[in-house]
């Protein structure tokens, strides 16, 4: 089943919006702005794999990049959460039955 254009769209601008939102996060960018200065470090030397600030870098980097994907996640679920709630209420009717109940009642 393949979505419709307009609703590829508004996910993908969503998808955008809550990047934004995220490449704006306190604590992500601090977490950056340590990874960034552990990666300046590393030129510091020769064999970069071997040093200690080479592994100090790789640990930050791979914190921020945890960070940012849990935060893509979890913003993910509640959007999720939130479309599934609006397209289930829009379904039911005022007295909380479903719109196909009713149809097959009055039938």
């Amino acid at each position: 089943m393949e979505l419709p254009p307009w609703f590829q769209k508004a996910v993908q601008l969503r998808l955008d919006e809550v990047s934004a939102q995220i490449e704006h996060d306190s604590k992500l960018s601090q977490i950056r702005g340590e990874a960034d200065e552990a990666f300046e470090a590393l030129f510091a030397g020769k064999d970069v794999v071997r040093m200690p600030e080479y592994a100090e870098w790789e640990n930050r980097h791979i914190i921020s990049m945890g960070i940012q994907n849990e935060l893509l996640y979890i913003q993910g679920l509640q959007d999720g959460i939130q479309l599934t709630l609006s397209i289930l209420s829009q379904s039911m009717g005022p007295d909380g039955e479903s719109e196909r109940a009713n149809t097959h009642k009055a039938q």
